[in-house]
């Protein structure tokens, strides 16, 4: 595996957490196929608020439980592979039929090591 440099790749997808795909979740498909495909690492956070191209308010309040709360999925590697992901993710969001967004920004990567194993 190439080391990350300052000439990396982040990688963010959002969707809501109430997208499936083939009855998985969307954002744990696209993490699983990130790995599967052998990019560096990936994260999937779920926000409390958001809103996007619907124009929908998605809130995590008690009053105003949403059942489609944002999730953001990063994922960094090297350009050339967050690149080529970037076709099957929206892929998979089309599959889902859902809506999404998905941004790509350079990441300068000053730190990548595996735990050591005891």
């Amino acid at each position: 595996m190439e080391p990350l440099n300052q000439d990396s790749k982040l990688l963010r997808i959002f969707i809501g957490d109430a997208d499936m795909l083939n009855r998985t979740p969307l954002y744990e498909a696209i993490l699983v196929k990130a790995k599967k495909t052998g990019l560096a690492g990936g994260t999937v956070t779920r926000g409390i608020m958001s809103f996007g191209a619907s124009s929908r308010l998605h809130t995590a309040k008690l009053l105003d439980l949403s059942s489609d709360l944002p999730i953001v999925i990063e994922i960094i590697d090297h350009e050339d592979k967050i690149r080529a992901f970037i076709e099957v993710v929206g892929g998979m969001i089309e599959d889902a039929g859902c809506g999404g967004l998905i941004t790509v920004e350079k990441a300068e990567v000053t730190y990548y090591k595996p735990k050591k194993l005891k």
